[in-house]
């Protein structure tokens, strides 16, 4: 059944462009990307959050990861445990970090462990990088770090829809999947990160080598993308590389980001293809 009013509401909230191929996805797996995105934004707002220093986003993210390890059922999920490490630092956080419990428990239950892995495993990666000041210095840090963001995200869906559909899909191409998103997010937040310190650009590197580096991977992607046959879960895939390289034609072009109407235009291209 589709995702809940409330969970589909957050992703309205948190999300400008994965929503668009959510809603389109059928049943249970529609539950289980939605379900896995809002897990996967809610640790992704404790890396992000700009009043948490440095140790208190280490022992949150290392904490939730520690919770989600322990679960191996929706009945028996530790939601007061969870709760408390969420509710322990003295900066407030965003309401899809506090309600991180719900979102895991709307994973329908065979393939709950499996998403609870993914999000505990991502943000132990994620404490990982705070503690060492997000350093990315060379092309295999980058690599290291789209990988341990995105790339590993790629992964999980390979999963979800062997787990829905028997659909099996190349691992190595989700990961340059994920690793061309996460690139792309990389040179869109470039303003952003660098005035809360972060910077992810390998030393010496300029926009166009981010540039291609996204591109890179995004071409190999879609390449493999245009083989699997035509289905729901194509969504997934085809919409996200679209509004990728329009956002990097954009930012190409001085542009800060896409506007909403071109967004909603791209997907109805799609759609009525």
């Amino acid at each position: 059944m589709p995702l809940p009013q409330r969970a589909m509401e957050m992703l309205q909230l948190t999300s400008r462009t994965f929503v668009l191929p959510i809603i389109r996805l059928p049943g249970e797996l529609q539950d289980a990307v939605g379900a896995a995105y809002l897990c996967m934004r809610a640790i992704d707002e404790i890396e992000d959050h700009p009043l948490l220093d440095g140790r208190a986003k280490v022992e949150l993210l290392r904490g939730v990861s520690r919770v989600l390890q322990a679960q191996t059922a929706v009945e028996s999920f530790a939601h007061d445990d969870l709760a408390a490490i969420l509710a322990s630092p003295r900066q407030p956080l965003p309401e899809v970090t506090l309600r991180l419990g719900e979102w895991a428990c709307l994973v329908p239950p065979f393939i709950a462990p499996r998403v609870w892995e993914a999000v505990g495993a991502t943000a132990e990666r994620m404490a990982g990088w705070v503690a060492s000041d997000w350093r990315v210095q060379t092309e295999a840090d980058l690599d290291r770090y789209t990988y341990s963001v995105a790339g590993a995200v790629g992964l999980l869906l390979c999963d979800l829809l062997a787990w829905y559909d028997g659909v099996q899909i190349d691992r190595a191409q989700a990961i340059r999947f994920g690793r061309g998103l996460q690139a792309v997010n990389v040179l869109r937040n470039r303003a952003e990160d660098l005035e809360r310190g972060v910077d992810y650009f390998p030393t010496g590197w300029a926009p166009e080598q981010v540039q291609a580096y996204a591109r890179r991977n995004l071409v190999t992607a879609e390449a493999y993308a245009r083989t699997l046959p035509g289905n729901a879960f194509e969504y997934l895939f085809k919409i996200p590389l679209a509004l990728a390289y329009a956002t990097l034609d954009a930012l190409a072009s001085g542009e800060f980001k896409l506007s909403r109407a071109t967004v909603l235009e791209l997907v109805q291209q799609f759609d009525a293809e």
